[in-house]
């Protein structure tokens, strides 16, 4: 299943995520996996959220700036080497991962991380094949 990934362009600065966070919380918004990096003076925050549609309203009409990328989440095996697991196959079938963070929460005692790809119809057929289970509404149980 193809998730909904929103980002958000924040001042980097104090309280700024806090106040993401307090909005979406009000909302009964709930975060499943997070990932901010700073960005010059900015900070970007990627997150997949349980309702992503109501995640854009409550946002945008507070004046923030969005963006919605496709992402998949993946479990992945919680060993030394198990990210290869996950990493190789898309490397022999020439996918490019963007960027990767792991959720908020674990799946079978295994590790899940959502996985930004330039090919994510064939990086899930890729990593199927390759016995990698994707996360599709398990994610927002976990």
């Amino acid at each position: 299943m193809i998730l909904k990934q929103i980002s958000v362009e924040l001042v980097d600065q104090p309280g700024e995520m806090s106040k993401v966070s307090d909005l979406l919380g009000e909302e009964g918004i709930n975060i499943r996996a997070i990932c901010a990096s700073p960005a010059g003076e900015k900070s970007v925050v990627r997150f997949v959220v349980d309702n992503p549609e109501k995640t854009l309203d409550v946002l945008q009409s507070q004046g923030y700036k969005l963006e919605v990328e496709d992402v998949i989440a993946v479990e992945t095996p919680d060993h030394p080497g198990g990210l290869n697991a996950v990493l190789k196959p898309l490397k022999d079938s020439q996918i490019n991962v963007s960027y990767l963070y792991p959720i908020i929460g674990r799946f079978h005692d295994n590790a899940v991380l959502i996985l930004g790809v330039d090919k994510i119809e064939q990086a899930i057929e890729v990593l199927r094949k390759n016995y990698i289970k994707i996360l599709q509404k398990e994610l927002y149980q976990i």
